[in-house]
């Protein structure tokens, strides 16, 4: 071999390693996405096995701990680690493209729907609980380390099942109202329906891309599937996941808007829809018998005299209420009369009366209050609602009759949810931002004076709580990886036990549901 064919190889495989480094430096994400993510996150990035990976899904993924997913995988799922094939500039090109927005978002209509739905043929009815528990008095805990829930003895705080969910559950599961079945939301819009009898899954089925929310009908017939994206209320039904409408979300400006969330309104058989972008709040009836809705001037009321055209009547008729803004996370009045709903900068609140169709009071709740945690009882002779503050140390006590504001309780920090019960003098709130989110706070609810603060993991996050069927116990979650569901005597604020969780957030027991019991949010 001579010296000029020695140099010349030398610089070749120097030219070659240097390609070899700019192409893994410079790979196109969109290769890396078909070679790596499209066989579980689909082609689209609209999800499959896994989560839709489009900004909508996303959003909680910020920085760098969408690189971490992708170069750690996540534990306990059937998410692998790039980390040693991919390198550190091409999980960051990756991440970057992920991030970047469709350039078209699929309809997502009933025939998509209907497409993705997946039934469990191994399921098997069962004419009664195939266990010995108290069918009313059944906990579910919601597990997001490893997207889980697990099934409790309300009695014996014994786990009876624990079963997998779609990707990151969000909102609370709604039971039917006899507390057999279950159905459970993920952010991706999946729709998960389980059996508490026979503790198997039902079906599943995704009502959306982008989901908020889910909401039951008082009969248990429907299940209304708020979504962000496409920006649509989807309807189906519970009996076997079909959908049976899809609405669009479309303002009486024209334009669209994405729904906040969803609510069942038990007294008036219909959904209540905040919605995100347009200064209005939707009912949509589930009473097959539902009067006409008169969108324009009408010149008479009386029989055979009514002079206008209905825009919608009967089962799924929508009604629109306008209001002076956009509002957010709702708060209802016992009988559903009345709600309360957040302004979008989180300096007040709005009381809009149902029957009528407008505000009718404001409420001075800086802070960001949030409604949807808000609960309600009798405090001398006076039904009170108290709320927690997202951005502020406080809890706000408002009269429900007058809409002023009674008191103000300072906490040690924001906090995210209240939760009491009826057979219970206390309410109980946590402290969910911020340095002291190991705390919680008992509160008595006539002298609205704390009783007792309970850090019981310190330094670890302590949040939401939930009663036993009678109100005899507490359960609170510690929030984290290796966490626990602590067991308190709801009388004595004594720790009972502890269950160790993944992660678990909400708790949800079926007759506290059901039975909208006092003190649990709805």
């Amino acid at each position: 071999m001579t010296r000029r064919t020695v140099s010349f190889d030398i610089f070749a495989l120097a030219a070659v390693i240097a390609t070899l480094l700019i192409g893994a430096a410079y790979a196109d994400p969109h290769e890396d996405f078909a070679t790596h993510c499209a066989a579980c996150h689909g082609e689209n990035r609209l999800g499959g096995l896994g989560p839709a990976l489009i900004p909508e899904t996303l959003g909680r993924m910020r920085g760098p701990v969408l690189d971490e997913v992708i170069a750690q995988g996540r534990p306990a799922t059937q998410m692998p680690a790039f980390g040693d094939d991919l390198g550190a500039d091409r999980i960051a090109a990756l991440a970057a493209y992920l991030k970047t927005p469709l350039d078209k978002v699929p309809a997502w209509q009933i025939e998509d729907i209907t497409k993705s739905r997946e039934m469990n043929d191994g399921y098997a009815a069962v004419a009664a609980p195939t266990w010995q528990s108290d069918p009313m008095n059944i906990t579910l805990v919601v597990e997001t380390g490893d997207h889980h829930v697990s099934v409790l003895d309300g009695d014996t705080f014994d786990v009876l099942d624990r079963f997998a969910t779609p990707f990151a559950v969000h909102g609370g599961p709604k039971f039917t109202p006899d507390g057999r079945f279950v159905f459970i939301m993920s952010r991706d819009g999946w729709v998960q329906k389980y059996d508490l009898w026979s503790l198997q899954e039902v079906g599943r089925v995704r009502a959306g891309l982008n989901s908020r929310n889910i909401a039951i009908s008082a009969d248990g017939k429907w299940l209304a599937v708020a979504n962000y994206l496409p920006m649509t209320l989807a309807i189906l039904s519970t009996d076997d996941l079909l959908p049976a409408k899809v609405v669009s979300i479309v303002a009486k400006d024209g334009n669209e808007s994405r729904v906040s969330a969803v609510y069942q309104a038990p007294q008036r058989n219909s959904f209540i829809l905040a919605l995100k972008d347009a200064a209005e709040i939707w009912e949509v009836s589930t009473d097959p018998d539902a009067p006409p809705v008169y969108e324009g001037l009408v010149h008479s009321y009386e029989k055979g005299m009514v002079e206008a055209l209905a825009s919608s009547e009967g089962l799924f008729s929508r009604r629109r209420i306008e209001v002076s803004e956009p509002l957010d996370d709702f708060f209802f009045s016992d009988d559903y009369r009345n709600l309360i709903g957040a302004a979008r900068d989180g300096s007040r609140a709005v009381v809009v009366n149902l029957i009528v169709g407008r505000e009718i009071a404001e409420l001075p709740l800086n802070g960001m209050p949030h409604l949807g945690s808000g609960i309600s009882w009798d405090r001398d002779g006076q039904r009170v609602m108290a709320t927690p503050h997202l951005k502020e140390g406080k809890l706000s006590v408002i009269d429900t009759s007058s809409w002023e504001l009674v008191t103000t309780i300072e906490t040690q920090g924001p906090g995210f949810f209240l939760r009491s019960h009826e057979n219970t003098p206390y309410f109980w709130a946590d402290v969910f931002f911020g340095p002291n989110r190991d705390v919680m706070h008992v509160i008595d609810k006539q002298s609205l004076e704390i009783v007792k603060t309970l850090r019981p993991v310190p330094g670890a996050t302590v949040a939401h709580v939930e009663f036993t069927r009678d109100g005899s116990h507490a359960l609170v979650s510690v929030w984290e990886e290796n966490g626990m569901v602590i067991v308190y005597d709801a009388a004595t604020l004594e720790e009972v036990t502890r269950l160790p969780m993944n992660k678990p957030s909400g708790k949800y027991n079926v007759w506290n549901k059901i039975s909208f019991s006092e003190g649990t949010s709805h």
